[in-house]
């Protein structure tokens, strides 16, 4: 063979290889991420989302995509999101920041796979037909039972602000949950006989109102509920609190973190790393129909002895032993 005819062939395979590579290389896989928040508050669960998804043997911008939609606050975006999310033809579409995520992602789609996070009963939103079984497209985790520990909040509240003789709780009415919520305040008030006032604030507006009223009413303590806007809302009302040095619990640590009292609640962090893991099994295969919704069941209660300094409380022993992280 002439040394030009062997060049030629040199040339030709050197052309061929970025080809040959190219068709071994498994295509990335893309999932859409929905969210009813903010990047930023919602960045330490992000993180807990990659590290499930890291655990099942995938990371973002190697072997995986993802296309995030923030509705920032504003439900009434979620739908429009959801649907541009299946208008890109993604593999599984996570959704997360309320149950109200979830919802939109069904709407929008019965054959993508769905995986949510949420804090309402998805059996009873119609997220799934049941918790063990889901049938359809969707399942996730749930964190719902917690949507009844607004009394163990109210009881909290009232060992460490015992002459508070009128707690108020901040609701959002458009939370999927209110009622329940408000039945079960009401409920645990009346068996230990605390007056409790209940005040709505559906928008960001509302908070500055809210906390003028509990001061002008001499109100002594606050429950902020677990609403999702709520955690949209975290730094405004971990200020407004610092104003007035009003003793607050939150249903999320992640208040606390930044100079919240107190919170007691559901890990979130563990929700949303299982939420990565399902995510992962899913694209090996699995379907959501035969995956069960797993349940968050470990609570935590963190209280913030700075604050609490700050506020001039002081936080009773017997309640700082209960507690399962204190910050100094």
């Amino acid at each position: 063979m002439k040394r030009r005819e062997f060049m030629g062939l040199i040339a030709g395979a050197a052309a061929t290889w970025p080809l040959a590579a190219s068709a071994q290389r498994p295509a990335v896989q893309v999932i859409g991420f929905l969210n009813s928040g903010v990047p930023d508050i919602y960045a330490h669960q992000l993180a807990a989302f990659r590290k499930g998804l890291g655990e099942a043997g995938y990371v973002e911008d190697q072997n995986i995509a993802i296309e995030y939609r923030w509705a920032e606050g504003q439900y009434e975006r979620l739908p429009a999101l959801a649907a541009d999310l299946v208008s890109r033809r993604v593999g599984i579409i996570v959704a997360t920041g309320g149950t109200l995520s979830g919802l939109a992602a069904k709407k929008a789609t019965a054959t993508i796979p769905i995986v949510f996070a949420i804090g309402g009963d998805p059996v009873k939103w119609g997220l799934v037909t049941s918790l063990n079984r889901p049938g359809g497209n969707a399942t996730g985790v749930s964190v719902w039972a917690t949507s009844s520990l607004e009394g163990k909040r109210l009881g909290l509240m009232r060992e460490l602000v015992s002459t508070a003789t009128t707690i108020a709780v901040l609701l959002n009415p458009n939370s999927p949950d209110f009622e329940a919520e408000s039945k079960d305040l009401q409920s645990s008030a009346n068996i230990v006989g605390q007056t409790i006032h209940i005040m709505n604030a559906s928008g960001e507006g509302d908070l500055d109102a809210a906390f003028a009223t509990i001061v002008q009413q001499r109100i002594g303590a606050l429950i902020v509920s677990d609403s999702a806007n709520f955690n949209n809302w975290r730094r405004q009302l971990i200020a407004l609190a610092a104003r007035y040095s009003l003793p607050a619990i939150f249903g999320q640590r992640e208040f606390v973190d930044i100079g919240g009292l107190m919170s007691y609640g559901a890990n979130l962090f563990e929700a949303n790393r299982i939420a990565g893991g399902y995510v992962g099994r899913i694209l090996k295969g699995e379907k959501p129909a035969d995956l069960p919704v797993q349940q968050v069941t470990k609570l935590e209660f963190v209280v913030n002895l700075k604050t609490a300094k700050a506020f001039g409380i002081t936080v009773p022993l017997l309640l700082l032993g209960r507690a399962d992280e204190v910050i100094e």
